[in-house]
């Protein structure tokens, strides 16, 4: 049954265009193409990222911190008391006036004690700006360098220049070293960031940015199985470029540079604006809604791919509306960049990917 499950999930007529079969895309003639099986790479790949994070953390980050006058800050501990701190832990973080008042009765305590105790308790598990700069620190250099090497590995490529040429000699388009190691690596990051998204600073996006990341995944995973992986490696250095500008304004912001944060976020709002509702749509789910159907008939690959990628431009369209908000408040005197990139905007996702967003 599970091998008759697995042929059903895998068969040929899903995924790939009339005519052609998986046999279709084995290595042949000096062809090298893109394998399920290579995913598995990604698993080792995450952890190694989260270990080189720790690393770079502790070791690059803090003293980074440290020299813009960051430090952690110590914090007051509340009161030991079992009972309400199994509440907090399995129920809720913020009890409503019933379970107020239940908790007063098991504890002993009276009610403003219990409020008291609870309301410091969610300040005690608050991130600290060293956290959240920690964390910044790291999406930056991981950004800023997946944004050189896909251009360094996509500018002499005719497809980064002319849409067109991503479908010609789909799908036995030979896959090269450059993009293997670009799609690697992107999916173990985002791999890295799902395993850390309970332990990371949780923003009020933060189903937004689960959702994302799964998308993500998903994108990446079913392009390189299918072998669209030009298409791929272009929304996946779109979506870098933004998230560079985004992460570089929250350092800053945490340093308290002002100046140069709202420069940055002014600038990332222009480049995510152009990148993410422009060329997004406009080039790149153009270029997979209308090409394809011009060499072959339309597939369910082809229906799901571009589901997906729908799906990320509404996440990209709700974040836009932040961003829009922000800006309006900002060029009408009515909101403090400084104070705002700490709540809701820079709570932007950085996804990257396909992340692609």
């Amino acid at each position: 049954m599970i091998d008759t499950l697995y042929e059903w999930i895998w068969w040929d007529r899903f995924w790939l265009p009339v005519n052609l079969t998986w046999a279709d895309l084995e290595d042949r003639d000096g062809r090298v193409y893109a394998k399920a099986s290579d995913l598995y790479v990604t698993l080792p790949c995450a952890i190694a990222f989260l270990l080189v994070r720790y690393l770079f953390e502790r070791l690059i980050a803090t003293p980074l911190a440290a020299s813009v006058g960051i430090r952690e800050k110590a914090r007051l501990r509340v009161a030991d008391n079992p009972i309400l701190e199994l509440y907090y832990l399995s129920h809720s973080r913020n009890p409503g006036q019933a379970g107020i008042d239940g908790l007063s009765k098991k504890s002993g305590w009276c009610v403003r004690q219990v409020e008291r105790w609870f309301r410091k308790r969610r300040n005690q598990d608050r991130p600290g700006v060293l956290k959240k700069f920690r964390e910044a620190s790291w999406r930056f250099v991981f950004y800023l360098l997946a944004l050189i090497g896909g251009v360094v590995s996509l500018y002499d490529k005719e497809w980064f220049y002319d849409t067109r040429e991503v479908w010609n000699g789909f799908p036995k388009q030979n896959m090269l070293d450059s993009q293997y190691w670009y799609y690697i690596l992107e999916m173990s990051f985002y791999g890295s960031l799902l395993f850390r998204v309970t332990f990371d600073v949780k923003r009020k996006d933060f189903k937004e940015q689960i959702i994302h990341h799964l998308a993500t995944l998903t994108l990446l995973s079913f392009s390189w199985c299918v072998n669209y992986i030009r298409i791929g490696t272009l929304v996946m250095l779109i979506h870098d470029a933004s998230d560079v500008l985004l992460e570089s304004a929250k350092l800053f912001n945490y340093a308290k540079w002002e100046t140069t944060c709202n420069s940055l976020f002014v600038v990332f709002a222009i480049v995510f604006m152009v990148t993410r509702l422009i060329i997004f749509p406009f080039w790149l789910i153009h270029c997979t809604w209308v090409y394809p159907t011009l060499q072959y008939p339309p597939f369910f690959g082809y229906y799901f791919f571009n589901v997906m990628l729908v799906v990320l431009l509404f996440l990209h369209i709700f974040w836009a509306y932040l961003i829009l908000r922000m800006v309006n408040k900002f060029l009408f005197g009515k909101w403090s960049p400084n104070r705002s990139l700490s709540t809701p905007a820079i709570l932007l996702p950085s996804t990257g990917g396909l992340p692609l967003i």
